[in-house]
């Protein structure tokens, strides 16, 4: 599958041509994209499905009478028997559990997708496939493993895709990677409860996290068995208890023998993060 300059094909895409250049805010350029797609995708982060969904932009799709798909990545660090009870609780459909590391579901989310196309029943120009998410949940990595190789930019930093990137599926099959996008009424530097939402699903880096301690307390409130069992600490389910044999553990210690909280907190962080404890 090769990778391709951006630029849409048709009349009725022709309005974003070129829409790297011009330096739109991120939410402004994905409605776009969701505009001018004819199918979307909603990837979510298995581990937190209602977290990691855009209403913002599930409206606006549903509103336009689009088909979305709703992908959940990172099935691999999950119970999946719980989760599709979750998902039949939640009644999203269609929705596909993948993993991009073991590539369980992709030749069933392709099908889908090639599915949901050929239903169109369109001549005229390509299919518009567009892919939105939050960051970090693993849009270009769907697009990778989708297209069979490699062409769309990957990193471990949330918010890595910078630009829009175009990538054919089939002949007649074009997706649409965008950068990951929070709602706008959740972000914020400042509110607690925002921070500690977007850290735990992994929407923010460390980099921009004041108070790893937080999130370790949020995160041992929800998954403290398996944390512990991660880690081989028996703490209780008391973060503070945790973070203290931990350091230890690691040596990551301050002067005068005392646990380095900051360091090993942000340690805890990462490796939830990085999808290393299953949920």
């Amino acid at each position: 599958m090769a990778r391709v300059r951006y630029s849409f094909s048709s009349r009725r895409a022709g309005h974003v041509k070129n829409i790297r250049k011009q330096k739109k805010k991120i939410p402004d350029l994905v409605r776009e994209i969701v505009e001018s797609s004819d199918i979307i995708l909603e990837i979510l982060d298995a581990r937190f499905i209602q977290e990691t969904r855009n209403k913002e932009f599930e409206e606006l799709i549903k509103h336009q009478g689009k088909k979305i798909i709703y992908v959940l990545n990172k099935s691999d660090v999950v119970d999946t028997e719980f989760k599709i009870q979750e998902i039949g609780l939640l009644g999203i459909s269609p929705c596909i559990l993948v993993s991009c590391k073991t590539r369980r579901g992709v030749s069933k989310l392709r099908n889908r997708i090639k599915i949901e196309a050929k239903k169109l029943n369109r001549t005229d120009r390509e299919i518009q496939v567009g892919i939105i998410g939050y960051p970090n949940t693993g849009k270009s990595s769907i697009i990778n493993v989708l297209s069979g190789g490699a062409p769309a930019r990957t990193g471990a930093e949330a918010g890595f895709t910078k630009g829009v990137q175009k990538i054919r599926l089939s002949s007649d099959i074009l997706m649409f990677d965008t950068p990951g996008v929070i709602p706008e009424a959740e972000y914020s530097h400042t509110r607690e409860e925002a921070i500690k939402k977007h850290a735990t699903i992994g929407a923010r880096t460390l980099n921009t996290i004041r108070e790893p301690e937080i999130i370790v307390l949020e995160l041992m409130k929800k998954f403290p068995s398996q944390i512990e069992k991660f880690y081989g600490i028996e703490a209780k389910g008391d973060p503070e208890v945790l973070i203290e044999k931990l350091g230890r553990k690691k040596s990551f210690l301050r002067k005068g023998g005392l646990v380095d909280e900051n360091r090993t907190s942000r340690l805890i962080v990462q490796d939830w993060q990085d999808g290393k404890i299953r949920a």
